[in-house]
């Protein structure tokens, strides 16, 4: 199965490590339940996605750990996390209000840019939700066959528990916003996630393949998933149309500018769009390892990043990405511009700085 950070079995196992044997059983806490312990460690362990909020830094990882600072990432501060489940993904449209997702199917929000979280949703909730409101649709439009099927996905994922994990989040600003996940599990709210409606119905993704990152370039919002699943926004229809790439493995990201887009993924491929998605072409990148991470930088080129440590950039003119000199000397998870134009990358042995370039 593939995943867009560490491969979704490593974040799984490592979060199975939190789980009591059965002589414990008495004293066992969900990691839904269990706050996330503060550690002076946790500066070291396994971060998985960071991001600004507004001139501050603040990353996402392993057993509900959430760090922020204000110094461009040299010194970093331990958030109060509610829950113990491994974080993936983390956004701010606003220096104060952000959203963070991870496994249990966990959605968290910080109105305090991300010094303290509060839970908003979890996999315990979600089956219901996708029951409850596909049900209504089924009452509400009996001729249409497609929702059984939804309800059916839903009553699944009641069966199965708080286990679907979502990998991605992205808000437009404080109202509007995405959480994706494996599955095709995919969520949207239009009051800062008080409420989240099922959107499965709105993408063209029919084999359920999991939905690995959400982003827009400014003029579009795109989805990347499984099998060379892209999605893109389509504000008159209301849903998220399948595009054509040349490319048939997994995507992990999207990244791009009004006009301009790029989706990079596993074994080193990346797509590049000029016509809003219409006609893609292959972007050499000098390497085969899965890209994971990928930046606009200061000066408005694209830098990517690789679970190898590999550091590329997109130059002006060149026909493919071009290694840069000084490279994370560690697998990058995510990647984010600091306020100063420093670069912070994070992975599997925590958050790292690099000079701006």
């Amino acid at each position: 199965m593939d995943s867009l950070k560490n491969t979704l079995l490593a974040i799984l196992c490592a979060a199975c490590g939190l789980v009591p044997c059965a002589a414990q059983a008495s004293s066992y806490v969900d990691v839904l339940d269990m706050p996330a312990k503060p550690t002076a460690l946790a500066t070291r362990s396994p971060l998985l996605g960071v991001t600004r909020a507004g001139e501050r830094m603040v990353a996402v990882g392993q057993r509900g750990h959430i760090l922020y600072s204000d110094d461009a990432g040299k010194h970093w501060v331990q958030a109060q996390v509610p829950v113990s489940s491994d974080l993936n993904a983390v956004d701010f449209p606003t220096p104060q209000q952000g959203w963070a997702v991870g496994n249990d199917g966990v959605v968290l929000h910080s109105s305090d840019a991300g010094a303290t979280w509060s839970k908003q949703l979890d996999g315990r909730q979600i089956g219901d939700l996708v029951v409850k409101y596909y049900s209504a649709l089924a009452h509400a439009q009996p001729d249409n066959e497609s929702w059984p099927g939804f309800i059916s996905e839903g009553e699944r994922l009641v069966e199965e528990g708080a286990d679907k994990p979502f990998l991605d989040v992205w808000f437009a600003d404080d109202k509007l916003g995405y959480a994706v996940g494996v599955f095709n599990l995919i969520l949207r709210t239009e009051d800062g996630g008080q409420n989240w409606t099922p959107f499965q119905d709105r993408t063209d993704n029919p084999q359920g393949f999991h939905l690995n990152a959400i982003a827009s370039t400014g003029d579009a919002l795109y989805i990347a998933g499984e099998q060379g699943l892209l999605l893109k926004w389509d504000a008159a229809l209301q849903r998220f149309n399948a595009l054509q790439t040349p490319y048939q493995g997994s995507f992990f990201g999207v990244i791009g500018k009004p006009g301009d887009v790029m989706a990079f993924g596993l074994r080193g491929n990346v797509v590049r769009s000029t016509d809003g998605g219409q006609q893609w072409r292959d972007v050499p990148s000098n390497t085969q390892v899965s890209i994971t991470a990928a930046v606009i930088n200061a000066q408005g080129q694209y830098e990517f990043f690789s679970q190898a440590g590999d550091a590329l950039i997109d130059q002006a003119g060149a026909e493919k990405l071009q290694p840069l000199a000084e490279q994370p000397l560690s697998p990058v998870a995510g990647a984010a511009i600091a306020p100063d134009g420093s670069l912070v990358v994070v992975g599997n042995r925590g958050a790292q700085t690099l000079p701006a370039q």
